[in-house]
């Protein structure tokens, strides 16, 4: 049967038409990111530049943040299972914003570390808590005959590409002032986040069970379906961070610096911004989950193997370039069909009143590969090989991880 098509103004109402709930999750996303990466994108210049630190204390640093947000989304997930998502919320809001405030004020190695530890973990306190929650609303809003809950995770998907757009753009403006009125207005946003929640957000949310902490792990550890389906995930993960390792070198090497990277990072936001809708909702009439993750793999894929293809000719100016923007649209065009497909197949795989941990531990098990991943892949890329072998290698673990995914998925 021939699709339906939407008009624009269609499209653009189609959050006006959610739950009041599920609205302010996505609004949620939005101004998390915005806060988030108003900071982000200049902390390792205000490291090694005004504190002083060696480049790789700067990276260490950076990785600390990493693990303790990613690292402890499992920890967030369960408490949010246990406590209920507003407690786990606010608290994370206030952690934040305290994390934020004392960053703008450290000017010593251990000060520092300190902040970035309490950033990284207020937002293993709060993400998973509002992921899980968008997951689970995101069904409910399916069942009752509202829509795909690939639809709405895809809106939610936006929500966060376009905070991660317009943050830096807001940290570029205020660090004209320095790095501390940077912090500040990230910590600004988070308060504004706390107060609405404060406000908004239920106290308990019909149809919400709350469990033990304890008992759920061990479930989770013998479920081989979600257990293949988070590798899978960390794969596309792995692939994704390489916007920030294998990518800035290649454009390093093509550009003779690293000046064109903002505009490919733009590019793959405002791609997300703008397709990531009309994709998921041509993928959702014709594909099951799984074979929407196996395309969007797929297509990463094939964007490093344009890279090693091209490489060996060593072409750099504008032509050397083209490359990585075709890998930079295939990454995105791949990361549109995983990531939704994703988090809509973990409320099929969790137990009942365990979306939060299921959630929580699925960036936690990709976090973890990504780690070691990315310690490998610097490895190959400083290793003096061919400079299309890593590229090569890299291709090879998207296009591996499509054989990991669970069978019997439902429709997208």
């Amino acid at each position: 049967m021939r699709a339906t098509r939407l008009s624009p103004r269609r499209r653009a109402s189609e959050a006006t038409r959610l739950p009041p709930l599920l609205r302010l999750l996505i609004l949620t996303q939005l101004a998390f990111n915005i806060g988030f990466f108003a900071v982000l994108p200049f902390l390792a210049e205000h490291l090694g530049g005004a504190v002083g630190m060696a480049g790789w204390l700067v990276g260490f640093v950076l990785g600390l943040r990493t693990f303790s947000q990613q690292g402890l989304f499992v920890v967030g997930g369960a408490l949010a299972d246990r406590y209920g998502v507003r407690p786990v919320v606010l608290a994370g809001c206030v952690l934040r914003i305290a994390g934020f405030g004392w960053l703008g004020y450290a000017g010593q190695a251990g000060t520092v570390v300190g902040a970035v530890l309490l950033i990284g973990f207020a937002a293993a306190l709060f993400s998973p808590a509002v992921e899980s929650e968008v997951a689970r609303q995101a069904v409910a809003h399916e069942e009752s005959g509202g829509g795909s809950r690939t639809r709405v995770l895809a809106l939610f998907t936006v929500a966060g590409q376009a905070g991660a757009f317009v943050g830096p753009l807001l940290g570029a403006l205020l660090l004209e002032v320095d790095f501390r009125a940077v912090c500040l207005a990230g910590a600004g946003v988070f308060v504004l986040v706390l107060a609405a929640h404060a406000w908004l957000l239920p106290q308990h949310i019909p149809g919400r069970t709350r469990v033990r902490v304890r008992g759920g792990v061990g479930p989770l550890l013998r479920n081989r379906r979600f257990l293949a389906l988070a590798c899978a995930y960390g794969a596309y993960l792995l692939a994704y961070n390489q916007l920030y390792l294998a990518l800035p070198a290649e454009v390093e090497r093509a550009a003779g610096s690293q000046a064109p990277l903002a505009w490919l990072f733009a590019l793959s936001s405002l791609l997300v911004v703008t397709a990531q809708l009309p994709v998921t909702r041509w993928v959702g009439e014709r594909l099951s989950l799984r074979r929407s993750m196996a395309a969007g793999l797929a297509l990463i894929a094939a964007g490093f193997a344009v890279v090693a293809a091209v490489l060996p000719a060593g072409r750099t100016g504008t032509a050397g370039l083209l490359p990585a923007a075709g890998f930079v649209v295939l990454l995105t065009l791949g990361q549109m069909l995983v990531a939704p497909a994703a988090r809509a197949w973990v409320p099929d795989l969790a137990e009942e009143g365990r979306l939060g941990l299921y959630t929580g531990a699925l960036s936690s098990v990709s976090g973890l590969i990504v780690l070691v991943g990315s310690a490998v892949t610097g490895s190959l890329l400083d290793s003096g090989l061919p400079s299309a072998v890593p590229w090569v290698l890299l291709a090879a673990v998207p296009a591996a991880a499509v054989v990991l995914l669970p069978r019997g998925a439902r429709r997208a």
